[in-house]
């Protein structure tokens, strides 16, 4: 043990010496980047292998009952390794993510690094209809907060880092290097800048190459001739539709995550969850998993695929059947991700929306040609429609756009991605204002997406609270202040009682233009002085709550109590003093070896 910290201190100090605090965050972002193109690799082999053993297993009971036991036996031994394995540390959901750079000094625990590659794998790979993008942005952006914790890198440093490994995941597994920047600085950070932009693109395109050397397969190819202007309408169309849906999307699965079952324990949760989802699948086959397979056959025209090892392959070599079994679907990814989710199984939003959109394009497009009016091109519909479901319930057009282009080459249908991603975002923002990640963080964690909130919170009241008061009781005479303000540079007193009892305050500059006016008597005493403060601050309270009350009041000085006992006064100009420690804190370097 004793090696290591020397051998980890004589590392650090090599660094600090050697190495200038902006090439290292480089450095330190091609590390993350090769990490987390790995990691990212490390999932795509083991989801695999899991959907093998899972047809294995299936081998042996009749073919539809496969639907119905392997769900819940994959979220059933996703609940195994949380409860007894990793001891219920696992920090699920991206939401998690922005906590932790928000509140947590962007510190994330290390079993993050592997637990989401095991238990995602688990769930995915025997059929929990989820997706694999969440957990791989979980893993990517552990190991960068992980590596910055190692080498003591400042809170906004790990955040970028944090950042860096989700992007090198989002970029490996999409092979969309731009996307994965865009995705971290849209829903992340909330911030573009260049400073920024360079780490997260190094180590995006680091895990891009990572993942072509170790794993060829591309996820989705789009062959297309590029669109036509009469199909415009049906793209605003599609917009329009794209909205609405991100909004039934975000409202259903946020209920639906919360859990089902609540009254049941995890095990119980877990079979019940994982059979009704079985059911659901059973009917809807295109639902098994992520869900992929079937949207690269659509995309490829081969629309028949739908009524493969479907229970009602007849019905839907009917056109209007198979209209209607496409809407079902569209309706059904959300219901069956939220389900798998909220039993116990580790996945996410990311797949199940893109599918919803693939679907929803598909049905607009199968609908219309139906009618004979116009001959739309199905694949261009799907791929749009993805990314209008992405962008309105991410609330990111540009991570919606982007993606898709890069990950079905469809970079000629870039001007109907960008009507129906901004029509979509525009629709989803009237709705809610943040998008599903920032909507539990607001309303059940308090943690808000603007930086003077974020510096704030930093911020804790009895660290800025002046204890060198000066103290006088309400009976005594006024003569007595005069004493006191020779003595003192104060320029508010405290009235206070034998139980250290706020009574009031006595403001210095009222005393002075008392004396000046003559309106002061001899035989006063501090009562008279004596006025009630505009406001008292409670010990705990929120620093955000005190610098409204001194914008609102607009006053300098505050009385603050602890359970009712007076502790000494707040002032604005130390408020601002720590805002600005705080703000240098967050981009400034220590350096634990004094040089």
């Amino acid at each position: 043990m004793l090696k290591t910290i020397l051998h980890y201190i004589n590392v650090n100090r090599w660094r600090l010496i050697k190495i200038s605090k902006n090439n290292f965050l480089i450095y330190c972002s091609v590390f993350v980047g090769l990490m987390g193109g790995l990691a990212a690799v490390a999932l795509k082999y083991l989801v695999h292998f899991m959907e093998d053993l899972s047809r294995n297993i299936g081998a042996h009971v009749p073919f539809h009952f496969m639907y119905i036991f392997l769900p819940a036996l994959g979220i059933l031994l996703t609940i195994l390794y949380q409860h007894l394995v990793n001891r219920d540390q696992i920090q699920k959901g991206i939401g998690t993510i922005i906590f932790n750079i928000k509140r947590n000094k962007a510190n994330m625990k290390f079993n993050n690094v592997y637990s989401h590659l095991i238990t995602s794998s688990l769930t995915v790979g025997f059929g929990g209809s989820s997706g694999l993008e969440a957990p791989i942005v979980s893993t990517g952006a552990a190991i960068g907060s992980v590596t910055g914790r190692f080498f003591k890198l400042t809170t906004h440093q790990k955040s970028l880092l944090i950042a860096a490994g989700a992007s090198a995941g989002i970029a490996a597994v999409f092979n969309s290097p731009i996307a994965g920047v865009l995705f971290s600085l849209e829903i992340l950070l909330g911030e573009i800048s260049i400073p920024t932009f360079i780490p997260l693109l190094i180590a995006s395109a680091t895990g891009v190459v990572v993942a072509k050397i170790l794993y060829s397969r591309q996820l989705f190819h789009l062959a297309t001739e590029g669109w036509h202007l009469q199909a415009l309408p049906f793209y605003l169309l599609l917009g329009l539709l794209s909205g609405w849906t991100a909004i039934y999307i975000s409202n259903v699965a946020h209920k639906l995550e919360k859990g089902i079952f609540k009254k049941q324990n995890r095990y119980v949760r877990a079979v019940l969850g994982g059979l009704i989802l079985g059911v659901i699948i059973l009917i809807f086959p295109p639902l098994l998993g992520e869900g992929y397979h079937y949207l690269q056959e659509v995309l490829n025209g081969n629309i028949n695929v739908l009524q493969e090892e479907s229970l009602f392959s007849t019905w839907l070599q009917h056109p209007l059947i198979m209209a209607g079994f496409i809407a079902a679907l569209v309706f059904m990814k959300v219901i069956a991700a939220g389900i798998t989710l909220g039993s116990g199984g580790n996945g996410g939003t990311f797949a199940p929306t893109m599918f919803t959109g693939a679907f929803l394009g598909l049905f607009v497009a199968y609908a219309v040609n139906l009618t004979g009016w116009v001959h739309l091109n199905t694949s261009n519909f799907i791929a749009v429609g993805m990314a209008g479901a992405l962008s309105g319930v991410l609330h990111a057009p540009l991570t919606a756009i982007f993606l898709i282009a890069e990950i079905t080459g469809g970079y000629i249908l870039f001007i109907p991605l960008m009507i129906v991603s901004a029509i979509s975002y525009i629709i989803a923002r009237l709705s809610n204002s943040h998008n599903m990640y920032w909507h539990d963080l607001i309303h059940e964690k308090n943690v808000r997406p603007d930086k003077d909130y974020e510096m704030l919170t930093a911020i804790e009241i009895r660290k800025v609270v002046n204890r060198k008061y000066t103290a006088v009781k309400r009976n005594r005479p006024i003569k007595e202040l005069y004493k006191l303000m020779a003595e003192t540079s104060t320029n508010i007193f405290a009235v206070l009682d034998d139980e250290k009892h706020l009574q009031g305050v006595v403001l210095l500059d009222e005393l002075r233009k008392r004396i000046v006016d003559g309106t002061l008597s001899a035989t006063a005493t501090i009562e008279d002085l004596m006025i009630e403060p505009p406001a008292v601050i409670e010990y705990n309270q929120s620093a955000e709550d005190v610098m409204d009350l001194f914008d609102t009041l607009d006053v300098w000085q505050l009385p603050v109590v602890y359970h009712g006992r007076f502790v000494g006064f707040v002032s604005k100009s130390n408020m601002l003093t720590e805002y600005r420690k705080v703000l240098i804190g967050q981009h400034h370097q220590p350096d634990p070896f004094g040089h």
